[in-house]
């Protein structure tokens, strides 16, 4: 499963990059809002950061806007993956973007029939939202595993499920569980897929033992 980071903090993109973890980077509007620095600048400056894509997201809401918003990031780096709404208009920048060789990644998918008409469109990636359908009392799991039964339904559809909105490492593994082809995480939560009690356990007891050797790997 690729591995996405969800941000715009250009200090955690370059850690986790230099770690190979990362397969690309996603973003949004209210992501970006927080670096407190120009949109557009900061965009260019995560594309040099990884090679994978980098989702950046219109904010037009009818489709000229949005093809002229696409024209303008998609000229940024070759790694931009213009990132729409799902809704009509979405849709069909998506398949004009699609047919122009442009990634594009359809975000805030709630449903299985979303996903199938972002599947038409020839989008690259849906991102369903796990935890925003959690937060309201339904299982966003249970969406992934739907989206991909239908996408394995019909093999002549190219799209990967981005399972989005993941608040935890238990979404992660479920994620992947469901067969999601990506999941993007913030980088806490990257992080913390790392981090388990027993592994800490475990290697305080070997550099215990290994300091009563007096032994030293390194001349």
């Amino acid at each position: 499963m690729k591995i996405f980071a969800d941000t715009a903090d250009l200090d955690a993109i370059k850690t986790l990059a230099a770690s190979g973890l990362i397969d690309g980077v996603t973003t949004n509007p209210t992501l970006v809002a927080k670096s407190d620095k120009p949109f557009l600048s900061v965009i260019a400056e995560i594309a040099e950061c990884v090679d994978g894509p980098v989702s950046a997201e219109v904010t037009g809401l009818e489709y000229d806007q949005m093809m002229r918003e696409a024209e303008v990031l998609r000229a940024i780096a070759p790694n931009i993956c213009v990132k729409l709404p799902l809704t009509l208009d979405g849709l069909r920048a998506c398949r004009r973007l699609t047919d122009e060789a442009c990634q594009t990644n359809v975000t805030l998918c709630f449903t299985a029939n979303q996903a199938l008409l972002a599947a038409k469109a020839g989008a690259t990636f849906i991102s369903p939202f796990v935890g925003r359908l959690d937060d309201i009392g339904l299982d966003g799991v249970d969406l992934l595993r739907d989206i991909r039964q239908v996408y394995d339904n019909y093999p002549r559809f190219q799209t990967q499920v981005l399972a989005a909105s993941l608040r935890g490492t238990n979404h992660v593994q479920a994620a992947a569980l469901a067969g999601a082809d990506a999941a993007t995480m913030p980088p806490q939560v990257i992080r913390a897929l790392t981090d388990h009690p027993l592994t800490k356990a475990g290697l305080a007891g070997f550099l215990k033992d290994w300091a009563a050797t007096g032994q030293t790997i390194l001349p």
